[in-house]
């Protein structure tokens, strides 16, 4: 500030000083202000920094995680703790680090026997997280399970996991050996002596984005017949409907539209079914979880409102099974359709519609600010008249879709300054409950804190007279075991608390489905989502069909061929043209090219079911593999056993011959003879549905995957073959998609491409090693092992 000079008399001068020392002093403080302001908004940017473990330019990954463990009766509870992951080493602190030289709680090494997987969204003891786990696969009881506030934090901790996985090739017979002086939790990590040990391969991330957001060339089956609200309207159009003129009894309709809203907003919005739902969609009435399957996958109902439907129409309901993923490229797909489940049964007062397929796809544009949202339904009103089912029924659909610009508005009405209550990382109970209870959980909350306090103190007791022990799984101890003990009423699934409606079948409940422990094992997930039976697993998709006895007697041919198609239940190969693999120049300009042919000849199918899982099916004296030996024939075979765990193992074997020596194809024959660290890193599928419904399409989609780094695989080798085992059920996402398809098998057309990767311009350009085609599969005509 300036002040301007004035006429030296006495009375001025008086006043010119005083004027200039307050003017000063104003100089200072708003100077003072200005850089409080600005030091204020450094400290909040790095906070934030730190808890969305945003890696910086240096290549490393620090932020605010939850390390989840368990109590010895099952009860699980979290430890906030900093992580910081550099190169291949992962370290835990306390608090953030100030500077470099600080010692870490713990530190443990990443190395190429490590996995990551994604369980989805997880309550525990009120608190939303994003879980993923790390897990040995040379040790099954080595595992350390995560959890993070967000679903977009999540993604990044996965991402550079998996990069840091990528680093190290590491000796598989020597044992673990923990390079830090204090333990660490469950998962294995290499010995400080590997610390600078040379990668043997050039390992290769399962998360890499393409070049393209396909690698399949298909046409797209959605012809536009309208525009309403901003919204594009499309209809799925059948194959001999060119012009998308026809229309089904419940057709497939599609609303497009740009949000103002980032991906993670707009999808914790879309999850939502408490008081927030209000805000935009105006058919939902109410909603409850009826069952949680896994962090990915469960029930619900919904109850619609009736003052939207037309004069004289009686309120429809649904009972859904919703199924939701993330992609790499920060594209969310959530995707619903009807089941029926003993624990909720039709409502007096509501006639049961069935949504045939629908769903959301959230894809991020304009670099994350804004979102392209796809929101697609095919519905079954359950009209009784006929002649209303066609033109009201294709109407109350479109209706609905208009929910999307109801969602765009708000958005757009919020500006972009979206409020923390629509995310899962702030989803309290307080905004759902009474007041009176809002009281007892504050008080819980501060009891809360001090036994965490508590815990915290026993914990560096802890560490200070076991800081020699090198077990894993010891550092779960009775030290800090009893602290973080929910009480009954916290035991309640998260989507009733988080929702603010609680399971109108609750009076049918069995007490144990409230308080027991939500377990991790493999069989309670085989459990709930992959019985084929339905008195086994309390829900059962409309499209499911008995069984009936068939037993193998020859391992190769047990699933029919049909050059055509015309089949049910068969194989064909596909066209190889349809899929995109790296051309010669791809490490230049990024470009895929239509594959010309495969190396190999496929020969021959297995459809297979048993109670156990089926390995090694290449060394079975009935297959076909063995009878070439037997009569000393040079073929080599190479097998894709892909296993469907459940209550019924179901098994799809596809046998590829290669006529030509394996010398002859220098890539191929060093997958062959390579580790299975080398493998997991190169062995890729693609896969297509060409024909079948919408959900199942979107769930599979059509881009290439590195399938030893997304599942478990297993390698047999034997003379003259190499068997791949594929275990669909060793990660959450695939068991989803899996389950998911099942229901809808017998109508569908599966195409499928393997490749080996090339990594090098030497290994380009890509060749395919086979295609397949599979025909309307039918479980019940699976053969009996």
């Amino acid at each position: 500030m300036h002040v301007k000079r004035v006429a030296c008399y006495p009375c001025t001068r008086f006043l010119h000083s005083h004027f200039s020392n307050i003017a000063q002093k104003l100089e200072e403080k708003v100077v003072r202000n200005i850089v409080e302001k600005v030091f204020e908004r450094w400290v909040k940017f790095f906070v934030w920094f730190a808890e969305m473990g945003v890696p910086p330019h240096d290549g490393k990954m620090e932020g605010w995680l939850f390390i989840i463990r368990s109590h010895r009766f099952g009860l699980q509870f979290s430890r906030r703790r900093y992580f910081i992951l550099q190169e291949n080493y992962l370290r835990c602190y306390k608090t953030m680090p100030v500077s470099q030289e600080e010692e870490p709680l713990r530190s443990a090494k990443i190395d190429s026997y490590i996995r990551i997987t994604d369980n989805g969204r997880e309550s525990i003891n009120r608190k939303v997280f994003f879980i993923f786990t790390l897990y040995n696969i040379l040790n099954e009881n080595d595992h350390l399970k995560l959890g993070a506030s967000g679903s977009e934090d999540a993604g990044r901790w996965i991402r550079s996991l998996q990069n840091a996985v990528l680093k190290e090739c590491p000796n598989p017979e020597k044992e673990f050996m923990s390079f830090s002086k204090k333990n660490w939790l469950p998962s294995r990590f290499g010995s400080a002596k590997r610390a600078h040990r040379q990668r043997s391969i050039d390992y290769y991330s399962f998360l890499h984005n393409e070049a393209v957001t396909s690698d399949v060339i298909a046409p797209s089956p959605w012809k536009i017949f309208g525009c309403q609200n901003g919204l594009r309207l499309f209809k799925e159009a059948k194959d001999w409907d060119s012009r998308g003129r026809h229309w089904d009894d419940h057709p497939a309709i599609m609303a497009v539209g740009v949000l103002n809203g980032t991906p993670e907003a707009i999808f914790h919005t879309l999850m939502s079914l408490g008081a927030s739902r209000s805000e935009w969609d105006f058919c939902f009435y109410r909603g409850s979880v009826v069952e949680h399957l896994d962090g990915h996958t469960d029930i619900l109902h919904a109850k619609l409102y009736s003052n939207w439907l037309p004069w004289g129409m009686m309120r429809r309901d649904f009972l859904l099974r919703r199924y939701w993923r993330r992609e790499e490229d920060g594209t969310y797909v959530i995707l619903y359709h009807s089941v029926i489940h003993k624990k909720c049964p039709p409502q007096n007062g509501y006639v049961r519609a069935c949504l045939k397929s629908g769903g959301y796809v959230i894809t991020p544009v304009n670099k994350g600010r804004e979102s392209l949202v796809k929101h697609m339904l095919a519905v079954n009103w359950k009209f009784w008249k006929v002649y209303l089912r066609q033109p009201s029924g294709r109407s109350l659909t479109i209706r609905m879709l208009e929910r999307l610009a109801a969602l765009r508005e708000m958005f757009q009405a919020k500006a972009g300054n979206y409020p923390s209550d629509f995310s899962s990382a702030d989803s309290e109970v307080k905004i759902m409950l009474p007041q009176d209870e809002v009281e007892d959980i504050k008080s819980e909350d501060k009891s809360q804190q001090k036994f965490e306090l508590n815990a915290d103190l026993a914990e560096d007791e802890a560490e200070k007279t076991t800081s020699g022990r090198r077990s894993l799984m010891s550092l779960n101890d009775a030290s800090d075991e009893f602290f973080d003990v929910p009480d009954s009423g916290e035991m309640i699934a998260f989507d009733h608390l988080e929702n603010g409606w609680f399971p109108e079948v609750s009076q049918e409940w069995p007490a144990s489905n409230i308080s027991q422990p939500r377990l991790s094992s493999a069989a309670v997930f085989v459990k709930k989502l992959h019985d084929l039976a339905v008195q086994k697993k309390g829900y059962m998709d409309f499209q499911e069909l008995a069984k009936e006895e068939n037993v193998v007697t020859s391992f190769g041919n047990t699933l029919q061929k049909d050059s055509a198609c015309s089949l049910p239940c068969s194989w064909a190969t596909a066209d190889p043209t349809t899929f995109l693999i790296r051309g010669e120049n791809y490490f230049k300009d990024n470009q895929k090219i239509k594959a010309k042919g495969t190396l190999m000849q496929m020969v021959g199918a297995d459809w297979l079911r048993s109670e156990r899982r089926e390995d090694d099916l290449g060394s079975r004296v009935e297959s076909i593999v063995q009878k070439f030996a037997a009569q000393g024939r040079p073929e080599f075979f190479f097998i894709v056993n892909i296993q469907v765990p459940g209550v019924t193992q179901h098994t799809l074997a596809l046998y590829y011959m290669l006529k030509t020596p394996l010398e002859e194809t220098p890539l191929l024959h060093s997958f062959v003879h390579g580790d299975d660290a080398f493998r997991n890193s190169r062995f890729k599928l693609i896969p297509y549905i060409s024909k079948g419904s919408w959900i199942v399409k979107q769930s599979v989609g059509k881009k290439a995957c590195l399938v030893g780094q997304a599942l478990e695989m297993n390698y047999f080798r034997g003379k003259n073959y190499l068997e791949l085992d594929i275990d669909v059920g060793s990660s959450t996402v695939a068991r989803g998609v899996v389950s998911l398809v099942l229901g809808y098998l017998n109508h569908l057309v599966i195409e499928m491409a393997f490749v080996i990767q090339g990594n090098t311009e030497e290994e380009l350009p890509e060749v395919l090693l086979g295609t397949c085609r599979l025909n309307n599969l039918d479980a019940s005509k699976s053969v009996l092992v």
